[in-house]
């Protein structure tokens, strides 16, 4: 019996031998897509059904794995029976195997990326194009594409003299530390919100570790990239000291707030939800008052009753008097200082003020109002009713009026008056009959 390779010229064969390649590698990736798009599919229901968790994360990452996995399982073994008997070469199948391997690791090292920073975060919003990114610069590395590139580079020197420190190294440098810097941030975000869901934690313990292993992870991926990197530091010595010098200058502040934010956490004596004022006496002022929204590394946020946020740094809390209404107790004491005519009976005012007390829901029955007797002044009695709250939060001035307005109203019903600071002039007639 005749071969076909005796009847057919040798360049036929090749050609015959090409398109027989190319036609399984079509068929094995229509296979394939065909394959992955059910697979997707059935995920989808999946999830419709209340699958979440580890269990979709592993169905979803088997419907990106399908494809590659099922084009490799038809072509390797193919090119493996096409070289055994023909012995000749299967160099489209086996490109096109390492291929769907490449874009297989690209993938899923995009969509692992992307369970770390979620779903709504820039890369999971263009999960799709930064593997087809991945993937490019894979085949580029693999296939030499940068070669001639690196070598263009390599060969300008940045800083003359026996150190070498080519263009080259500094843009490797600077790639792969950004690399590793934004894995490491990722990762932080991920281990954060994993530690703000423990709520067996107090709040700014969470706070701390999620701070805290943020900082460690990129400090952590600056060294780990730079020494990835292989860039060689002696040659920059001069240059990194005198920089080091400028950023110990500059950054001094920032440092310093970064340092208060870790005090701050760790004493726990300021916490998102207290209730803080910067200038004023207790229970008479609240100049600057406001509420802790966040506690971040360089600042925190503080929201006033005019929901104006205000970033006050770390520094400032731990230097500067501040009080907290909520420190260990959420009720404080408030004062209303009120005078009255001497002409009044003051046993009488001071039950009026005590009665006015309770016009609010927000007064607490106990400890009961008081109202006190403080002295005697050039123009009237002073008198002064104490009462508490427990919810400052909600706002102080607004109790305050409501009590104020409560005092108006039983001084007038008591014929109470409120006197108004006069000063008396007297005009004596001197001896000789001048003034």
């Amino acid at each position: 019996m005749l071969k076909l390779s005796t009847l057919l010229p040798v360049d036929l064969l090749d050609l015959a031998h090409i398109a027989l390649q190319l036609v399984a590698c079509a068929v094995a990736i229509v296979l394939g897509v065909v394959l992955a798009k059910l697979v997707n599919r059935w995920v989808q229901r999946a999830a419709e059904r209340g699958v979440h968790g580890w269990h979709l994360r592993v169905l979803e990452l088997l419907a990106i794995a399908t494809g590659p996995i099922v084009i490799c399982g038809v072509l390797y073994p193919l090119s493996l029976y096409v070289y055994a008997f023909t012995e000749r070469d299967t160099d489209l199948l086996v490109t096109a195997v390492d291929l769907c391997f490449d874009w297989l690791c690209a993938r899923t090292v995009i969509y692992g990326l992307v369970l770390l920073s979620g779903r709504d975060s820039w890369l999971g919003r263009r999960e799709l194009s930064f593997s087809w990114i991945a993937f490019g610069l894979l085949i580029g590395y693999e296939w030499g594409v940068f070669d001639s590139l690196e070598a263009a580079l390599d060969g300008i020197d940045l800083v003359p003299g026996k150190g070498e420190f080519s263009l080259w190294s500094l843009i490797k440098g600077v790639v792969v530390v950004t690399l590793f810097v934004g894995i490491s941030s990722l990762i932080s975000r991920a281990i954060e919100q994993r530690v703000m869901k423990v709520d067996a934690l107090a709040l700014s313990t969470r706070i701390g570790i999620a701070k805290f292993t943020y900082f460690f992870l990129i400090a952590l991926g600056v060294l780990i990239g730079i020494n990835a990197a292989g860039v060689d530091l002696t040659a920059l010595t001069v240059l990194t000291g005198a920089v080091g010098i400028g950023l110990g200058f500059g950054l001094q502040s920032i440092a310093s707030n970064f340092v208060s934010g870790f005090v701050l956490l760790m004493d726990r004596s300021i916490k998102p939800g207290d209730v803080i004022s910067f200038t004023g006496m207790t229970g008479t002022s609240t100049e600057n008052f406001g509420w802790v929204q966040e506690l971040r590394g360089r600042y925190v946020v503080v929201r006033d009753r005019d929901g104006v946020e205000t970033l006050v740094p770390n520094q400032n809390l731990i230097t500067n008097p501040v009080i907290n209404w909520s420190y260990s107790d959420r009720k404080v004491r408030l004062k209303l200082p009120v005078r009255i005519s001497y002409a009044d009976d003051p046993e009488l005012a001071l039950q009026v003020l005590v009665a006015a007390a309770q016009c609010s829901a927000r007064v607490l029955r106990d400890p009961e109002p008081v109202s006190r007797l403080m002295h005697f002044s050039d123009h009237g009695i002073d008198l002064e009713l104490r009462f508490w709250i427990a919810d400052p939060a909600n706002g102080v001035n607004n109790v305050r009026s409501d009590v104020n307005r409560a005092i108006w109203k039983g001084f007038k019903e008591a014929g109470i008056t409120i006197p108004v600071a006069q000063h008396d002039v007297r005009m004596v007639t001197a001896r000789g009959g001048g003034l």
